[in-house]
């Protein structure tokens, strides 16, 4: 028996999440489908995380159980030459039968990706939100800073969350501009569910005067999701970086 790491990448435009639905196209299914014809074998991958619908992931990680002794080599080509082309597997690799892609996950980076200029990029479409008026990115780095921290982030997780704990611990929260791109980075030990989008969407708000600083803390006190800001769309979203400690 072995454990394969995948470490993939994918632009979700296309797909209504990761995790396999009934009737609806998703990464998940689309890898199951593949490793089944490569493998032969009904394999079910434990993913690092869920991503919903129109979320992209410049870094992605799974893990299955398999009785293959194909070379890693020659599974990332299988994998890719039967994956949607928005779908990639940059990485094969044996790990301990031990590891788990979520629960031996230490952190994650999201970035969440604004075009801000008067006119929309087509390039962009999908890709990045589009904010026609102009972002003010010093204000909103500085109130992305209040983030920071162990905090319990209740206003910021979107209701039907199942989670006993909403408490999560952000080692670093920023706002940058890159010409016409707006780059929200946020990383952290966990995230809620539609948390980062959340954060997003209070930072625009932010930056449009619906909210303040003082509102950002209030809300992060108080609990409630009122006190927050509207949830941000997901295309401007990416999982950017999934950390595991050394081997794994």
């Amino acid at each position: 028996m072995r454990n394969i790491k995948l470490t993939l990448c994918y632009d979700g435009s296309a797909f209504h999440g990761y995790q396999q639905q009934d009737n609806a196209e998703t990464v998940e299914a689309a890898l199951k489908a593949a490793l089944r014809r490569l493998l032969g074998e009904d394999v079910k991958p434990v993913s690092c995380s869920r991503t919903d619908a129109g979320v992209h992931a410049e870094m992605f990680v799974c893990n299955f159980k398999t009785e293959t002794d194909r070379e890693n080599e020659k599974l990332l080509r299988g994998l890719n030459a039967l994956l949607p082309p928005t779908v990639a597997v940059q990485k094969c690799e044996d790990v301990p039968l031990s590891f788990h892609a979520r629960y031996d996950c230490a952190g994650k980076e999201y970035r969440y990706l604004i075009w801000n200029a008067p006119v929309r990029n087509p390039f962009s479409v999908g890709r990045a939100v589009h904010v026609p008026y102009a972002l003010d990115t010093e204000r909103m780095d500085k109130a992305a800073k209040l983030f920071c921290g162990t905090h319990d982030f209740s206003a910021y997780c979107a209701s039907g969350s199942e989670v006993k704990s909403k408490v999560r611990t952000i080692t670093a929260c920023s706002v940058w501009r890159n010409g016409d791109l707006v780059v929200f980075s946020v990383r952290g030990n966990g995230f809620l569910y539609n948390m980062v989008r959340i954060m997003a969407g209070t930072l625009l708000s932010l930056s449009a005067g619906g909210l303040t600083e003082e509102d950002i803390l209030r809300s992060l006190k108080s609990g409630k999701r009122a006190d927050a800001g509207p949830t941000a769309k997901a295309e401007g979203l990416y999982l950017h970086e999934v950390f595991y400690e050394e081997g794994n």
